[in-house]
C-alpha cells in the first residue's frame, strides 16, 4: 500500500503519522524491549529495525504498515517535528507487513473518507491492533505512562513538591557520609506530589550503612537493583535506551525514567496509576550515568 492521492482509491494508504521500531527507539507500549515489541507485531527483530506507518485506506479502515525503509520514516518524523510537510510513501519493496488496526492512539483522520474503523477479520487476517485501555492498569499502561513522562519530563518534574535545591542538598549530605533518599508516590492525575519521605541512612562507626533507608514503596529498591544488574549484564536490546534527553529502562513489572542531572521516576505494575519519584542520594547519579552509557552503546 502507498500514499493515495484520491479518496476513491480504496487500496491505497492515506498516511496519518508514523513511529520508529528500532533497538534504540520504539513505542514502549509494545513491550519492555525491542524483541518483545517486534513479537507483539509478529515481526522479526531486524538489527536495523522498522518504520511503522499509521494510516487509513480509501474505505476508512485503520492499517499499520511496517517498512524496512527506516531512513525515510525517520526523515518524515524529523520534518513533521519541525512543522514541515513530508509526503511519506514507503517503497512497496520495503514493506514487511500490513497489520490491521493501530497499536497507538491516532488523533487525526483523513477528510473525505469514512470514519476510522478496524478492517474486518477477512480483510485483516488477524485480530486488529488497538491502543491500550487506559481505564485499567497493567504493563502496557505502565509503559505508556513512562513514554509520556519521557516526552513531558519538565511538566512532571514541576509537579513534585521537591525543589531542585532539595536534591542538591541530598548530594551534599551524601558526600558528608549520609545517604538521603527522597521518594514519593503521586497519582498520575495529581497536580502535586504527596507522601514525600526524606530519611538519613544510619551508619556504624566505620561509616558503613547499618540498615537500608526507609522508602515510600518497597518495589523501588527492586527496580534500582534490577537496573544495576543491567549495568553488569546488558539486557536485551531496547531494555535501556535514550528518550528525549532522558534515560529509559524497563523490566518485568517496572519502568524507570531519569535524567543524569536530576532525579528519576519509577512506575510499577503493582502500584496502579502512581508515579514514584526517586531522589538523587548517592547511588542514583552514577546509576543513571551508567545506564546512559549503556543506552548509547551499539546493540
Amino acid at each position: 500500500m502507498t500514499a493515495a492521492e484520491s479518496p476513491e482509491d480504496d487500496d491505497a494508504l492515506f498516511v496519518l503519522t508514523a513511529a520508529m521500531l528500532t533497538p534504540g527507539q520504539f513505542p514502549g507500549v509494545l513491550g519492555d524491549d525491542y524483541p518483545a515489541a517486534c513479537a507483539e507485531l509478529g515481526l522479526e527483530p531486524l538489527a536495523d529495525g522498522y518504520g511503522l506507518v499509521f494510516g487509513q485506506d480509501g474505505g476508512g479502515a485503520r492499517w499499520t504498515v511496517a517498512t524496512t525503509d527506516t531512513a525515510t520514516v525517520a526523515c518524515a518524523l524529523a520534518a513533521w517535528d519541525c512543522g514541515l510537510e513530508y509526503d511519506l510513501a514507503p517503497d512497496e519493496n520495503s514493506l514487511a507487513a500490513s497489520l490491521p488496526g493501530w497499536p497507538l492512539p491516532v488523533a487525526v483522520a483523513v477528510p473525505g473518507i469514512p470514519a476510522p474503523h478496524d478492517p474486518t477479520d477477512e480483510e485483516g487476517g488477524r485480530a486488529p491492533l488497538s491502543p491500550p485501555d487506559t481505564s485499567v492498569w497493567g504493563p502496557p499502561q505502565r509503559r505508556l505512562g513512562a513514554d509520556e513522562i519521557a516526552v513531558r519530563w519538565f511538566e512532571w518534574r514541576d509537579q513534585l513538591d521537591v525543589p531542585a535545591e532539595a536534591t542538591q542538598e541530598a548530594a551534599k549530605e551524601t558526600a558528608a557520609g549520609t545517604d538521603t533518599d527522597t521518594e514519593a508516590g503521586t497519582g498520575t492525575d495529581a497536580g502535586t506530589a504527596v507522601g514525600t519521605e526524606t530519611e538519613a541512612e544510619p551508619q556504624d562507626a566505620a561509616g558503613v550503612p547499618a540498615d537500608p533507608p526507609s522508602i515510600s514503596h518497597t518495589g523501588i529498591r527492586r527496580v534500582l537493583e534490577s537496573a544495576e544488574e543491567y549495568v553488569r549484564n546488558p539486557p536485551p536490546p531496547g531494555r535501556v535506551r535514550a528518550a528525549y534527553g532522558a534515560v529509559r529502562a524497563d523490566g518485568p513489572g517496572w519502568s524507570l525514567v531519569g535524567r543524569t542531572d536530576d532525579i528519576a521516576f519509577v512506575l510499577l505494575d503493582d502500584a496502579p496509576g502512581e508515579v514514584l519519584p526517586v531522589g538523587r542520594g548517592a547511588a542514583l547519579p552514577p546509576l543513571l550515568e551508567a545506564l546512559s552509557k549503556l543506552a548509547a552503546a551499539p546493540s
